[in-house]
């Protein structure tokens, strides 16, 4: 009896030792690693958009420019700059600048106008172009090119309108809902929009003329600050604290403890990026498996953007001049 007794412990205290090597393996598997920029490039003022196309970062900023950086050298190289406004004072300031696009060799770009309202602006072939004015009456909070001459405009209003820049005609105007608009994403096609506002329902339309094919998902109970889609995978960054992705017709959800500003997916939708907390780290996370890879810690203020320009490169904006580049391992 003794020595079953011995036995006995033996085998517990070996199960024991299994338990716990099998839980430090799982524990170092799911470890987060923490990465710092590679490098950074500073902006004229606090970034506000970004976009990227051929080795070139544009960035929208809160002193009525648009800075072009060569991510080759890592420089900036040319401001575009937009002429001041008057404020309800009467004094002269800086206009500032809300969303950036870049097609063909041209950009578009929302500012700030006067008496409140927002204008659209062209730069292209070394010419500003103002498309539309102040007269429209017009708060136009994201604007993206759906080809050349075609531009999807979103309105805080909740309205999406798509204008023809050679007509300088809308095409058509859709009430979406009563909600205040907060974002919107094109598909690689462009022939189809996504977009949410304060009531946290995912929306997908047709580009070609505004009616909603599909509700795509009501799994945020409150406002989606921002969303992202690739490869049909839709991910979002939700007031309410959630992360919801969408795939296949199905979905789940990351629950975190702060308010989620920001979010992105890489180009296969294999990874997705959140960020998720008060000191405006960025969580990593791959999207099949769920596990939690890596945390990007630099930024001093709310993040506003996170741009995937492939697989295992992303830049990040935040409310300063500073726009961090990172690479994962």
């Amino acid at each position: 009896m003794h020595k079953w007794l011995i036995l006995k412990r033996a085998i517990t205290l070996k199960s024991m030792q299994k338990v716990i090597i099998y839980l430090i393996l799982i524990i170092s598997l799911n470890a987060i690693t923490t990465l710092k920029p590679i490098y950074t490039l500073k902006a004229s003022g606090d970034v506000q958009d970004i976009v990227y196309k051929h080795s070139r970062l544009y960035a929208a900023t809160s002193v009525g420019s648009i800075d072009i950086f060569n991510t080759t050298t890592k420089k900036r190289v040319q401001s575009i700059l937009v002429p001041k406004i008057k404020d309800f004072m009467g004094d002269m300031v800086n206009s500032k600048l809300y969303s950036v696009d870049y097609l063909d060799a041209k950009i578009l770009f929302v500012a700030q106008g006067e008496n409140g309202y927002r204008e659209l602006w062209l730069y292209a072939n070394k010419n500003l172009t103002r498309l539309i004015t102040i007269d429209k009456h017009l708060l136009i909070k994201k604007a993206r090119f759906v080809d050349k001459n075609r531009v999807i405009l979103g309105m805080l209003s909740n309205q999406i309108i798509l204008y023809d820049i050679r007509s300088n005609k809308f095409i058509y105007e859709v009430q979406i809902s009563t909600s205040s608009f907060s974002d919107f994403v094109l598909n690689e096609d462009k022939n189809r929009l996504y977009m949410s506002d304060e009531s946290g329902i995912v929306r997908e339309l047709d580009t070609s003329n505004g009616k909603v094919i599909s509700i795509i998902g009501e799994k945020n109970l409150d406002k989606v600050f921002q969303l992202d889609m690739k490869n049909d995978t839709i991910i979002t960054a939700g007031q309410d604290r959630k992360s919801v992705i969408y795939k296949d017709s199905k979905s789940y959800t990351f629950l975190f403890g702060f308010l989620l500003y920001s979010c992105a997916l890489n180009t296969s939708a294999t990874l997705g990026a959140i960020a998720y907390n008060e000191d405006n780290d960025i969580l990593i996370f791959n999207v099949q498996s769920k596990i939690k890879k890596y945390t990007l810690k630099a930024h001093k203020s709310t993040l506003n953007k996170i741009l995937f320009i492939n697989n295992s490169e992303l830049f990040s904006s935040a409310e300063s001049k500073i726009i961090n580049f990172w690479r994962i391992k």
